[in-house]
C-alpha cells in the first residue's frame, strides 16, 4: 500500500528577518499541526523537514485586498540512504478567527507605520528652515499616504493565514495527488459540505488504496471525481510523473540540452525563480532523463531561507533557489561560479561553466527532440511569454482555475459552468437566497458529468494529461535512445576481478573496475571530449559498481530496463562490439511506448473501493465553510481490519520486510566489518551528498563542514594516486620512451578534474564569493610581500659555457599566464596556472608558498574552511607533492599557440676542438608542433635565445655551418635547448665534427632529442658538462665498427626485432597516446641504428689508405651496379619487379645525394632508412644489396648481409611494418624529393 501523509502548518511566532518590510509582507515560523499515521517503522516521519519544505518561506498572512489564490508545489526529501519521498503540497488561505492573532497584526502595524514616520520626517529635515514646513505640510500628506496603502485596521479588514495540506509518498504519483488535493480543498470551500466526512478520504487513501501493479492503472476515488494512477511495465522507463512539457517550455530546448550536459558532468547546478513547482519540475525532468544513471550527490530542489549555506558545499550539487520579486541576479553571492551553471528559469536564461564539452551529436540530437516537440504543438524555443492566468495554472496543474479574489475556490477537472461560477460573489448571494426559497441543485450538477463520461465511453483519463504522458514517455525514450547507442558495449570494458562480492567491497577503493583507456579508444572520435569527462563522474561510477554487484545480487531496476534495451539492439542489429560508428541513429520506439501507456489508460486494470463512513465520534469533525476542520486521530492512527481484498494482499508486507532489510543494511549493522565496508563502497561520499535537512544546529553545521573537508582531502588523496598509477602502471620503457607517459585525452581528463578540485577547495569557506579565487590569492599575496623568488643563478660547465639555471618564481609564473592573450577569463588563467605549475613540478611548492600568509588567509576564509584546517592543508600539499615523480606536458599540449620563449646552447668538446668556429653557424629547432626555421647563431656566441610559436615536445635540432673562415671545422658535443616558461630542457648529442674534410664531411647534422631530467639544479649542470677527457668523444652508432664483427649476432638481430616490434606498438596506441616517431625511427634504439648495426657487421677494415669508409660508399657502389648492369633472371615476372626494385633504389640515392643540404655520409643512410620505412620499401631493397657483386668486396664472408637466412629473417621482420601509414617530420627529410 501506499505510505501518504497528512499534514497541516499554521504559525506561532514570527521570524526575526525583513523586519524593514510591513507586517502582512513578512514571514512567519510555522509548524506541523497533525500528521497521520503517527508514525511508520520503517519509514519515520522527519517533521522539520517537512515543515521547511512544505513552507520554505514560512507563513505569511494576507488581508481581503491581497490575492490568495491556493498554490500547489511538490518537494523531496533524500534520506542520507539514498531514499527519496515525494511531498505534493495545496497551500491555501483560512480566515483568522483568534482576536489576539489580529490584535497583534494591528500592534506591529502600528508601530511599523510609526518607524516610517519617523524615517520620513528625517529625510525631509534637510535643513532648519525646511524643518518647519516639513511638519506644517509634510507629516500630514505621508501619514495618508502610509495608512492608506500600508495598513492593517481590524475593524474593517479580515485576516486570512497561509496552511496547507500534504500528502506524502513513496513514489512521484504527481497527477493523482494533485488531484486529490484540489478535491479535497474543494469540499473545505465548498458551500455544501462533502458527501462523507473528509476522514473518509483520507483514511481511504491512506490504507485501502494499494500501489498499483507494474504495467497496471488503478482508480480510485476522491471526494467528487475517480482519480487515475498507473505505473510502467517491468521493461519500460522507471515512473515519471512530472509533465516534460513545461520543462520544455520554461527553458527551451537548446538550453535544456545545455543543462543536461552539465548535470551529467556533475557540475555545480543552481535552478532560480519565483515558483517552487517550477524548480521542483525542472529538477526533477532533468534528473528524469539521466535514465539509466542517477544522480548522486547534493540533491535539494527546494532550497529552504535556513539552509542557503549549503551553497558553500565544495561538492557536485542540483539545488532550486526561490528568486524574490524585483531581486538582481547580479546581487547575488554565489560560491564556485567557476564551476556553477546558474538556471534563470523565468527569464528563459542560463549561465554556463566557461569550458565544458558538448554532448555527442548535439545538432542531431536537438533536431531529433524537435521533431517530437511539434507533434505535440510545442514550440523548441520554449513559451517564455506567459501571461498571469497560464502561470497560475502551471503553479496549480489544474485545467479550470477559478479566480473569485475571495475564497480561491479550485473546481475539479469536469465542472459545467454552474459549478465554474460557484464561487463568484455575485453567484453567491443568489445561491444563498435560492436556499432560503428550498431549491438546491448542486449535487445533481456534481456527479451528472461523471456519468455522462462513462457512458460516453471516453478515456477515463483527461485528453490534456494523456498528451502530457505520451510526451514525457516519447521524450524519455529518445534520450534513453542516446545512451543505449552510445553505451551498447559498456559491458565489454567491465572488469570483473573479484571472486566475491565481500573481496570486491573490502578492495573497492584499490580496484579498477572500468577500463577506460580501452573503452575511449574504441570510441568514434567526436564522442571522445564529452566521453573522457563523463566516465569519470560518480554516476557513471555507481552504474559500474552496479552492473559489477549484479552478479551475486538482484538487479538495479534501472540496469535491468538499461541491459535489456542493450539485448535488443543486439537481436536487431547484430553488430560486432569493436565497430562503433558516430552516425546518429534516432528511436524505433516512440509509437509503441506511447501506445503502451494509451491503452494502460483506456483499461482501468483494478478498482479499490469506494471511500466508505467510519465509526466516528458524533459532533467531531463539523463541516464549517472556508475552515478546514480538525479531525478525528482516532479514525486515521490505524488501516482497517477487515478482510476486504486489498489488504489481504501480500503486498504491504513484502514491501515493508524489503525496506526493512534496506534500513538495518544502512542503519543497523555498522559494528560489523563487512557491512561497514559495504556500506562505505556503495556510497562512498555519501556523507557528503546529501545532508541532512532537518537537524540545523551550529555543531551540527560545523560537523557538516569538517565532513566536507575530510571528503575533499580523500579526493585529492584518490585523484593523486589515480594520476601517478596511470602514469607509472604502464611498462618501463615503452615505444623507445625513457620512461612510460600517457599523453592526450586521458591524462588531459585527469588534469581537468585536479583542476576542478582544486577550485572547489580554494572556494570552501570562502568570505568574498569571487570567480578567479587562487587567481586573487596569488595576486594578494604578492601585495603583502609574502613571495619570495629564488635568483638567479648560472653555472659555469667546464667548458666555460654559461647555462643559466632557470628562476623559480611564482609571480613569474603567474606573469607569463597573465601575457597569454588567448585566454580570456579569470578561470582559464587559474587553470593555465596550475597545468603550468604541475608541468614544473612546482604546483605543492607554489600552494605551500601560497598558504604561508595565515593573516591573509584568516581575512578571506571562514574559520571551518579546508585552507585553514592545518592538518588536512599539509596532507593535501603532501598529496599534490607524490605528483613530482611523473612528468607531466599538460601545459605545453593545451596552449598550442602561444608565443614561448626558448634559450639554446651549443656545447663543443673545447679540449679536441676550438670553441667558436670561424664559419657561420645557423640552427633549427623542431617539435610536435612546428619548427623555428633556419636562425642564423651570433658570431662568436654559443648561446641565444628566440620566441616563436609552441613547438610542442621538442624532437630535432638541426645545427650547420657554411665552412667558411679558417676555424671552420667544429666538434660539437651536443645542443641544449629549453623552453623558458615551462623549464622542460632537451639535450640533442651529437659527438660529431662540423666540416669538410673530417669525419663523414658533414657540415649539417640532424640531431635527436630527449628530455633532461630535471630531479635537480645539480645534476643538470652536470649532465650540460663536457665528457670528461680520458673518454673518447664518440657516438654510439660509431663504436668500434670493426669489433662490430665478432659482436653476438643475436644481440644485432634481436635489435632489429625489438626495434620493429616499438614501431608495431606505436601504431596499435590510440592515436592522442602515441608517443614520438621520430625516435623510434632515429633514436638511440632506433630502426636506423639498429640497421646500421646489421650493414657494420662483417664490414671490412674501416681505414683504406687512410682514409674512412662508410656505410652510403657501399650504397653508393651498389647504386653504380646496378645502373650500369642488367639483371638476368629465368623468371620473367620476378625479373620485372627486381628491375622497378633497383630503379626505385637507385632514384631515392641520387634524389638524397643532390639534395640542396650537406649532410654527411651517415646522415643520408638515416634519411635513406626513414625515406624507405615510409614507403615500404625497405624490404625489397635488402635482397638486392645482399646479392650486388660489391658486397663480396666490402664485407666479410661472415657478414650478416652474406647469410641468406639471416636476409630472410630480416626481410619477414620488415615487411610486418607494411601496413602502417608512417609520416616522417619534415626536418628528417627537408630538401629530398622523391
Amino acid at each position: 500500500t501506499i505510505f501518504f501523509l497528512f499534514a497541516l502548518a499554521e504559525f506561532f511566532v514570527w521570524k526575526k528577518s525583513n523586519f524593514d518590510q510591513s507586517p502582512l509582507r513578512r514571514t512567519f515560523k510555522s509548524k506541523v499541526l497533525a500528521h497521520y499515521p503517527q508514525n511508520i517503522e520503517w519509514n519515520p516521519f522527519d517533521q522539520d523537514a517537512v515543515n521547511m519544505l512544505c513552507m520554505p518561506k514560512g507563513l505569511s498572512f494576507r488581508t481581503q485586498a491581497d490575492n490568495r489564490d491556493p498554490q500547489l508545489h511538490s518537494f523531496i526529501i533524500t534520506r542520507e540512504d539514498g531514499s527519496r519521498t515525494y511531498g505534493f503540497v495545496l497551500t491555501f488561505y483560512e480566515e483568522v478567527t483568534s482576536k489576539q492573532i489580529c490584535t497583534a497584526m494591528q500592534t506591529l502595524y502600528q508601530m511599523h507605520n510609526a518607524e516610517q514616520y519617523s524615517s520620513v520626517c528625517a529625510s525631509s529635515s534637510c535643513s532648519m528652515d525646511s524643518l518647519a514646513s516639513s511638519i506644517d505640510e509634510g507629516d500630514a500628506t505621508s501619514l495618508a499616504k502610509l495608512q492608506r496603502y500600508n495598513s492593517y485596521d481590524i475593524s474593517r479588514d479580515t485576516l486570512y493565514v497561509s496552511k496547507c495540506i500534504c500528502l506524502i509518498t513513496p513514489l512521484p504519483f504527481m497527477q493523482a495527488c494533485k488531484k486529490f488535493l484540489i478535491q479535497l480543498y474543494k469540499a473545505v470551500t465548498s458551500q455544501q459540505p462533502p458527501p462523507l466526512p473528509l476522514e473518509s478520504y483520507i483514511h481511504n487513501i491512506l490504507y485501502e488504496v494499494p500501489l498499483p501493479p507494474p504495467g497496471r492503472s488503478l482508480k480510485f476515488y476522491g471526494v467528487y471525481e475517480p482519480i487515475i494512477c498507473q505505473r510502467p511495465g517491468p521493461n519500460e522507463l522507471p515512473l515519471s510523473d512530472y509533465p516534460l512539457r513545461e520543462v520544455f517550455e520554461l527553458l527551451g530546448l537548446e538550453n535544456l540540452v545545455q543543462v543536461f550536459t552539465c548535470v551529467l558532468l556533475e557540475m555545480q547546478i543552481l535552478l532560480y525563480s519565483q515558483d517552487y513547482q517550477r524548480l521542483m519540475t525542472v529538477a526533477e525532468g532533468i534528473t528524469t532523463l539521466l535514465f539509466p544513471f542517477q544522480w548522486q550527490h547534493v540533491y535539494v530542489p527546494i532550497l529552504p531561507a535556513s539552509l542557503l549555506h549549503f551553497l558553500d558545499a565544495p561538492v557536485p550539487y542540483l539545488m532550486g533557489l526561490q528568486s524574490k520579486e524585483g531581486t538582481d541576479r547580479s546581487k547575488l553571492e554565489l560560491p564556485q561560479e567557476a564551476n556553477l551553471c546558474f538556471v534563470d528559469i523565468d527569464n528563459h536564461f542560463i549561465e554556463l561553466p566557461e569550458e565544458f564539452p558538448q554532448f555527442p551529436n548535439k545538432l542531431e540530437f536537438i533536431q531529433e527532440i524537435s521533431e517530437v516537440l511539434l507533434q505535440f504543438g510545442i514550440p523548441p524555443e520554449g513559451n517564455l511569454h506567459c501571461s498571469d492566468s497560464a502561470t497560475k495554472l502551471k503553479n496549480l496543474v489544474l485545467s479550470d482555475l477559478v479566480n473569485d479574489k475571495k475564497n480561491g475556490n479550485i473546481p475539479g477537472n469536469a465542472l459545467n459552468m454552474y459549478e465554474l461560477l460557484k464561487g463568484n460573489e455575485t453567484i453567491a448571494r443568489l445561491q444563498a437566497l435560492a436556499k432560503r426559497t428550498g431549491v438546491t441543485m448542486e449535487k445533481m450538477t456534481i456527479t451528472a458529468p461523471l456519468v455522462e463520461k462513462e457512458k460516453d465511453g471516453k478515456l477515463p483519463c483527461e485528453e490534456v494529461e494523456l498528451r502530457d504522458y505520451k510526451l514525457n514517455v516519447q521524450l524519455r525514450e529518445v534520450f534513453a535512445n542516446r545512451f543505449t547507442q552510445m553505451f551498447a558495449d559498456y559491458e565489454a570494458f567491465v572488469i570483473q576481478a573479484a571472486p566475491d562480492m565481500e573481496s570486491w567491497l573490502t578492495n573497492r577503493e584499490q580496484m579498477q573496475n572500468f577500463d577506460k583507456a580501452s573503452f575511449l579508444s574504441d570510441q568514434p572520435e567526436p564522442y571522445l571530449p564529452f566521453l573522457s569527462h563523463f566516465i569519470e563522474t560518480q554516476m557513471f561510477a555507481t552504474f559500474i559498481d552496479n552492473k559489477i554487484i549484479s552478479q551475486w545480487e538482484e538487479k538495479d531496476p534501472f540496469l535491468r530496463v538499461f541491459d535489456s534495451r542493450i539485448e535488443k539492439i543486439r537481436l536487431y542489429n547484430v553488430r560486432a562490439p569493436a565497430l562503433r560508428t558516430s552516425n546518429y541513429q534516432k528511436c524505433s520506439t516512440l509509437k509503441e511506448a506511447a501506445q503502451s501507456i494509451e491503452q494502460r489508460l483506456l483499461k482501468i486494470d483494478h478498482t479499490a473501493i469506494h471511500p466508505h463512513l467510519l465509526d466516528m465520534k458524533i459532533g467531531q469533525g463539523k463541516y464549517e465553510q472556508g475552515f478546514f476542520p480538525k479531525l478525528q486521530s482516532d479514525v486515521l492512527a490505524t488501516g482497517p481490519t477487515n478482510n476486504n481484498r486489498w489488504a489481504s494482499r501480500s503486498t504491504t508486507a513484502q514491501r515493508r520486510k524489503d525496506r526493512l532489510r534496506q534500513h538495518s543494511e544502512h542503519i543497523g549493522l555498522d559494528n560489523d566489518l563487512r557491512e561497514k565496508y559495504m556500506q562505505e563502497a556503495r556510497s562512498l561520499g555519501k556523507n557528503l551528498r546529501q545532508p541532512k535537512l532537518s537537524d540545523l544546529s551550529p555543531a551540527v553545521i560545523a560537523q557538516t563542514n569538517w565532513k566536507f573537508v575530510e571528503g575533499l582531502l580523500k579526493e585529492c588523496r584518490m585523484k593523486t594516486k589515480r594520476m601517478l598509477v596511470e602514469k607509472m602502471g604502464h611498462e618501463a620503457v615503452e615505444l623507445g620512451h625513457g620512461e612510460a607517459n600517457i599523453t592526450g585525452l586521458e591524462e588531459n581528463t585527469l588534469i581537468a578534474s585536479l583542476c576542478d578540485l582544486l577550485e572547489r577547495i580554494w572556494s570552501h569557506g570562502l568570505q568574498v564569493k569571487q570567480v578567479d579565487h587562487y587567481c586573487n590569492f596569488v595576486l594578494t599575496s604578492h601585495i603583502f610581500s609574502t613571495v619570495v623568488a629564488v635568483g638567479t643563478e648560472r653555472r659555469k660547465s667546464d667548458t666555460g659555457i654559461t647555462l643559466p639555471t632557470l628562476r623559480v618564481s611564482l609571480i613569474q609564473d603567474m606573469r607569463h599566464v597573465q601575457n597569454m592573450s588567448e585566454i580570456k577569463t579569470d578561470v582559464g588563467r587559474a587553470r593555465a596556472w596550475i597545468r603550468l605549475s604541475l608541468e614544473k613540478k612546482l604546483l605543492s611548492q607554489h600552494l605551500k608558498q601560497l598558504l604561508s600568509n595565515q593573516a591573509l588567509a584568516k581575512k578571506l576564509y571562514k574559520r571551518y574552511a579546508f585552507l585553514r584546517c592545518e592538518e588536512e592543508r599539509e596532507q593535501f600539499l603532501y598529496h599534490l607533492l607524490s605528483l613530482n615523480a611523473v612528468d607531466y606536458f599538460c601545459f605545453t599540449s593545451v596552449f598550442t599557440t602561444i608565443m614561448i620563449p626558448y634559450r639554446s646552447v651549443i656545447i663543443p668538446i673545447k679540449k679536441l676542438s676550438n670553441a667558436i668556429t670561424t664559419s657561420n653557424p645557423w640552427i633549427c629547432v623542431s617539435g610536435e608542433l612546428g619548427d623555428t626555421g633556419v636562425m642564423q647563431i651570433p658570431k662568436n656566441h654559443l648561446e641565444m635565445t628566440f620566441e616563436c610559436q609552441n613547438l610542442g615536445k621538442l624532437t630535432t635540432v638541426q645545427i650547420g655551418h657554411d665552412n667558411s673562415g679558417l676555424l671552420a671545422k667544429w666538434l660539437v658535443d651536443c645542443v641544449m635547448v629549453r623552453n623558458e616558461i615551462t623549464g622542460h630542457t632537451y639535450k640533442f648529442p651529437c659527438g660529431r665534427w662540423l666540416g669538410k674534410g673530417v669525419d663523414d664531411g658533414s657540415l649539417e647534422r640532424i640531431l635527436i632529442g630527449e628530455l633532461v631530467s630535471s630531479t635537480s639544479d645539480e645534476e643538470l649542470g652536470k649532465q650540460c658538462r663536457t665528457p670528461p677527457q680520458q673518454k673518447s668523444p664518440t657516438t654510439a652508432r660509431r663504436l668500434s665498427i670493426t669489433s662490430l664483427t665478432g659482436k653476438n649476432t643475436r644481440q644485432i638481430q634481436e635489435g632489429i626485432g625489438e626495434a620493429v616490434n616499438n614501431i608495431v606498438k606505436h601504431f596499435h596506441k590510440p592515436e592522442k597516446e602515441r608517443g614520438s616517431l621520430t625516435i623510434l625511427l632515429c633514436g638511440e634504439n632506433g630502426l636506423v641504428a639498429a640497421l646500421e648495426q646489421v650493414f657494420h657487421h662483417g664490414f671490412k677494415s674501416a681505414r683504406i689508405f687512410h682514409k674512412n669508409v662508410f656505410i652510403w660508399d657501399f650504397i653508393e657502389k651498389a647504386v653504380a651496379y646496378f645502373e650500369t648492369t642488367d639483371q638476368i633472371g629465368d623468371n620473367e615476372e620476378a625479373l620485372l619487379l627486381q628491375r622497378s626494385s633497383c630503379k626505385t633504389f637507385c632514384h631515392y640515392v641520387n634524389a638524397i645525394n643532390t639534395a640542396p643540404r650537406n649532410i654527411g655520409k651517415d646522415g643520408k643512410f638515416q634519411i635513406l632508412v626513414c625515406l624507405g620505412t615510409r614507403d615500404h620499401l625497405l624490404a625489397q631493397w635488402i635482397p638486392l644489396l645482399a646479392e650486388c657483386p660489391p658486397i663480396t668486396r666490402m664485407y666479410e664472408e661472415n657478414a650478416l648481409l652474406r647469410d641468406r637466412m639471416t636476409v630472410n629473417s630480416l626481410i619477414r621482420v620488415l615487411q610486418t611494418l607494411q601496413d602502417f601509414n608512417i609520416i616522417l617530420e619534415g626536418s628528417l627529410i627537408k630538401g629530398v624529393d622523391v
